[in-house]
């Protein structure tokens, strides 16, 4: 065993081989000590034993897998992420295969510590898309079997009630490629009974809880467990599980693990067919012959079960009620009577929940099993139940105890071998070592002849009457001389007087103590028979899956053979995971419960007692102990304890076991007390070990008070050093800024001796030479000057280049005004071209149609100021996107300049009429908007003028020539929504046509020419005007009057 601090707390010790002294007492003392400190995990060597704290605790987080990933067995605190580390490492890099045995009594824990392993593998191996796809169906698997093997019992609300272990399978790189899972022994019986304050399977209640209304509807269920027999009849509240929450949970782990749709379906089919047995009722009756006969009561119950499955009820009834024997070639139909129709509805329940819990887990493996022939690798991990010693032990518990037989066996010859093997690899002589060899108890129960399952089966095929007293009087007359075996019988004929042993019982006398059977059931648990009618109905549904549950149902395949008991098939799985077992490196998880209460932190000494007696964990620590009880690599042990001796402290150059002799010869233990392997020191008892750590500890605070010693000197003449050094520092500083300012008043004095020698000097040269034009230079240098500052200010307070900015720094002198206007226009000049460059053909049309309209009636015409807030569009009509206009397009072609909907004046009445306008580049059309047809189309040249008012009105006259082909007809007289824009664009137009610019007034009277003669207009402002537009009266043959708003 490797040796770390953590192990060494005597009051507590983390490895009970250190125990000492070692007696059961004491070692359930050192297991509350520590389960008081919170520390749950101790080792047995490399055994871990788990104490259930009934809580959370903050010791699985990430940082804690880190903590304990790749790192040495026992350099850390004792915890399940070493042993499975170390099991996870093992597998990896030396190539073995392992497993993991997880045992313990209901409620310890098991499941839980089985999920903590697998979680931790699975965060340590690689990652990868596909790798976590494999590493997260695996772990999905746990929620889907519990679902369906866990249920709540009164010593655990989470109690599996099956075995099981699962193969993990990884390549050579230690990545995980899927898994195999086997179950043994599902508690079917559960199904139809339970203690008073347990539960049934947990799906049951989940399904109830968590499936929608319209899936209870098709599963032709109640949401209400009061209403199912199987449960009870009672509520199905647990305090801390939602069993909602967990369906849907369920339901999610399926769909990761990959089944579809149409199998949760099934599924859950064959389940509610389950829960509903439970509530199919039977009623006696007589037939002629006077023979009792029993009847289904209610035929509801029945009718629902077989409409899930596609089963005739009659049929059905048939096989609940009747039975079919068969002797010679003769096949006679016989009524069963009420118990044993309920024996038979029980019995078909029971076997359809585990074959459908069988048939979930070959789905599962169907679907975690790695598809690949290559060669790989395996981690076993086993979760199965503990020894149990109830008030009352039945057949169950025989079966489960002979398991942890076998079980035991293999761990004490495991460990047995496994000390032996490092012996004699380090070189050291092996002692064999005394031990309670169970394998006696083990062929008591499974030698083919003589074995208490053997006899068991010969018994239920032993044709007459069989019962549970012929079976005990076969056991008691073969195995009265047994030491390990005694009945009422055996202990009469030797005349033992024992009250604790009742009739109609044997006990065992185990590795783990004394246990009382009630043969009572062993007969019929162990035949588990179904009625073969009751299989050929299974058979005969329509439904897939619980068809493929009962190929023996088959007409076709009938067969007298009788099938194999529930013992035989136990014993021979028992076999086959030995087998297994036997192959792989094993790992052992035991598990503790602490108290019956299911109280966070409650630890009851005289309950862990009886787990530590019949978990054997006091003859673990002596096979362990055998021999030498602790053993450390050289290296690591000197490394820890070379300060005891003056040879070795503080540096030892030579090897590691030559340093470790030295040391231990300087202090004087007797040699029996030591041995020196190969690469390993071994110690033979605990107490010289402890001793060592106590001189080390001693040593250790000696070495502290002189490491403080030393360390306060060094201190004190650092500090010292470094005053002096400082103190060099600063007068070193102070002289030489003494000198500095010693040399900067010399320099200022030099200075200005230079300064007025120089200035001496240029007054002289200056009052010879150029005193007659040193007036003019000057003004010239300052003017310069002047010019020069105002030209490099004005660069850098240039204003922004937006042409909407008119600002600019004033002049700072009088002078530079019309310098500083001239530069202010080029400046906002060259604004303005530099916007125009950077206009599209299309903006700069649209601007310069504003600009010539903005010269055409700004200040001129009261509807300018409205029309800026509309843009110029042109077209109006969508000519190319309206069918009905195709013709009036053509006519534009590509000359379209606008084209929008304006109401032409008639000349005779001043009423309107609608007309569309198309302006092109030639010519203005007035066409129908019904037909769209052209009615008048004038050349640009037929324009003489145009009028408008100065209102904010629409109304325009367009003035023609008389010389024209339409001018006879007289002026148009229209009215627009648009009118600026139509203006602007007409002006626009007919200047680029004609190059003359077209004729526009603004007034409020003017004269037109109509066929009958000139009419004067005159336009008014009115509020009865309508708002829509201009309203035009007609006064008299030669005058009209527009009234705008």
């Amino acid at each position: 065993m490797e040796g770390s601090s953590s192990m060494l707390d005597a009051e507590a010790v983390a490895d009970l081989v250190l125990l000492d002294p070692l007696t059961e007492e004491s070692l359930v003392q050192t297991l509350q000590e520590r389960f008081r400190r919170r520390d749950i995990y101790t080792y047995i060597g490399n055994v871990v034993i788990s104490v259930n704290p009934y809580q959370s605790l903050p010791i699985y987080t990430p940082e804690k897998v880190e903590e304990y990933r790749n790192c040495s067995f026992f350099a850390v605190k004792p915890h399940i992420y070493a042993i499975a580390d170390d099991a996870y490492r093992s597998l990896r890099d030396r190539d073995r295969d392992q497993c993991i045995l997880i045992t313990g009594e209901s409620g310890a824990g098991k499941t839980e510590a089985s999920k903590l392993v697998m979680s931790y593998v699975a965060a340590v191996s690689s990652k990868g898309e596909e790798v976590n796809k494999v590493k997260e169906q695996l772990l999905q698997s746990n929620p889907v079997l519990e679902a369906f093997g866990n249920a709540k019992t009164v010593r655990n609300d989470n109690s599996s009630r099956f075995g099981k272990y699962m193969d993990i399978e990884f390549d050579f790189k230690g990545e995980p490629l899927g898994g195999v899972i086997s179950n043994y022994l599902l508690e079917k019986s559960r199904i139809v009974r339970h203690v008073k304050g347990e539960r049934n399977f947990h799906i049951f209640y989940q399904l109830l809880a968590g499936a929608s209304p319209q899936l209870l509807q098709q599963l032709k269920l109640r949401q209400d467990c009061g209403h199912y027999g199987y449960l009870d009849r009672e509520g199905s509240s647990l305090p801390g599980m939602d069993d909602a929450a967990n369906f849907h949970a369920m339901q999610d782990a399926m769909r990761i693990i990959g089944f579809s749709p149409t199998e949760v379906i099934e599924l859950l089919q064959v389940t509610a067919v389950v829960l509903k047995l439970g509530n199919v009722q039977l009623s006696s009756s007589f037939q002629a012959s006077g023979m009792e006969a029993c009847s289904i009561s209610e035929p509801q119950e029945l009718h629902e079960i077989c409409e899930l499955i596609g089963l005739d009820p009659g049929a059905l009834e048939r096989a609940l009620c009747s039975r079919t024997v068969k002797a010679r070639d003769e096949a006679v139909l016989t009524t069963l009577t009420v118990p044993q129709g309920y024996y038979g509805r029980d019995a078909l329940a029971k076997n359809i929940y585990s074959r459908l819990f069988d048939w979930l887990v070959k789905r599962i493996n169907a679907s975690i099993q790695v598809k690949s022939d290559k060669q790989r690798k395996v981690m076993g991990v086993l979760d199965i139940y503990g020894f149990e010693i109830f008030q009352d032990n039945g057949f169950e518990q025989f079966i489960i105890n002979y398991c942890n037989e076998k079980l035991q066996q293999i761990f004490i010859l495991m460990t047995l071998k496994e000390e032996q093997e490092e012996y004699v690899r380090e070189g050291i002589q092996w002692t064999p070592v005394e031990f309670f060899d169970n394998s006696i108890i083990c062929n008591l129960i499974e030698n083919n002849t003589t074995g208490i399952l053997a006899m068991l089966d010969e018994e239920c095929l032993r044709p007459g009457v069989v019962n549970e007293d012929t079976f005990l009087t076969k056991l008691n007359q073969l195995l009265a001389t047994h030491k390990h075996y005694e009945s009422k019988e055996t202990q009469n004929a030797r005349r033992v007087t024992d009250a604790s042993l009742p009739p109609r019982c044997f006990r065992i006398h185990h590795y783990a103590g004394k246990v009382t059977y009630n043969v009572t059931g062993f007969i019929e648990k162990n035949n588990d028979l179904l009625f073969r009618d009751l299989s050929q109905a299974m058979w005969a549904a329509q439904h897939a899956l619980l068809r493929s549950l009962f190929p023996e149902g088959d007409p076709q395949k009938v067969s007298l053979k009788l099938p194999p008991t529930a013992g035989f098939q136990f014993k021979s799985s028992v076999a086959m995971l030995m087998k297994n077992l036997y192959s792989k490196n094993p790992n052992y998880i035991r598990c503790i419960k602490p108290n019956d209460t299911k109280s966070a932190m409650v630890f009851t000494p005289e309950l862990v007692l009886a787990q530590v007696r019949y978990l054997g964990l006091l003859e673990n620590v002596r096979v362990r102990r055998a021999g030498y009880a602790f053993r450390q690599l050289y290296g690591p042990f000197l490394q820890r304890y070379k300060m005891l001796n003056a040879q070795t402290w503080p540096c030892w150059d030579r090897g590691d076991r030559e340093g470790t002799e030295v040391l231990l010869a300087g202090l004087q233990f007797p040699a029996e007390e030591l041995a020196f392997g190969h690469t390993k020191i071994f110690i033979r008892s605990p107490r010289t070990l402890f001793d060592l750590e106590r001189r080390r500890q001693e040593r250790v605070a000696e070495l502290a008070t002189l490491i403080q010693k030393m360390f306060r000197g060094w201190r004190c003449r650092i500090q010292y050093q470094l005053m002096r050094k400082s103190q060099i520092l600063i007068s070193a500083w102070f002289r030489g800024h003494r000198q500095k300012n010693r040399y900067k008043q010399m320099k200022r004095s030099a200075l200005i001796l230079q300064a007025y020698a120089r200035g001496w000097k240029a007054r002289k040269t200056y009052r010879k030479y150029f005193r007659s034009s040193a007036s003019t230079c000057l003004a010239n240098f300052i003017y310069r000057r002047l010019v020069q500052k105002y030209l490099v200010g004005l660069a850098k307070n240039l204003p922004p280049l937006s042409v909407t900015d008119r600002t600019w720094p004033p002049a700072p002198y009088r002078f530079l005004d019309n310098t500083n206007q001239e530069l202010k226009n080029i400046f906002y000049h060259w604004k303005c071209k530099k916007y125009r460059d950077q206009l599209s053909a299309s903006r700069r049309a649209q601007l310069q149609a504003r600009l010539c309209a903005s010269e055409l009636f700004k200040d001129k015409k009261t509807l300018y100021p409205k029309s800026l807030q509309q843009p110029f569009r042109g077209e109006y009509l969508g000519l190319k996107q309206n069918p009905k206009y195709q013709k009036l397009h053509a006519v534009a072609k590509d000359k379209l300049v606008m084209a929008d909907s304006v109401r032409k004046v008639n000349r005779a009445s001043g009423k309107t009429v609608p007309r569309l306008l198309l302006l092109t580049t030639e010519h203005l059309v007035l066409a129908d908007p019904k037909a769209a047809q052209p009615k008048t189309v004038l050349s640009l040249g037929d324009i003489r003028g145009v009028s408008v008012t100065r209102f904010s009105d629409g109304f325009l006259a367009l003035h023609l020539k008389e010389v024209s082909t339409v001018g006879a007809k007289g002026d148009f007289l229209l009215v627009s929504d648009h009118l600026i824009e139509l203006v602007t664009r007409l002006y626009q137009t007919f200047e680029a046509t004609t190059g003359q610019a077209l004729p526009l007034h603004i007034t409020d009277r003017f004269s037109t020419r109509f066929p009958k003669g000139d009419v004067s207009i005159t336009v008014v402002e009115s509020p009865k005007a309508s708002t829509n537009g201009p309203v035009c009266k007609k006064k008299g043959s030669n005058k009209m009057e527009v009234l705008v708003y």
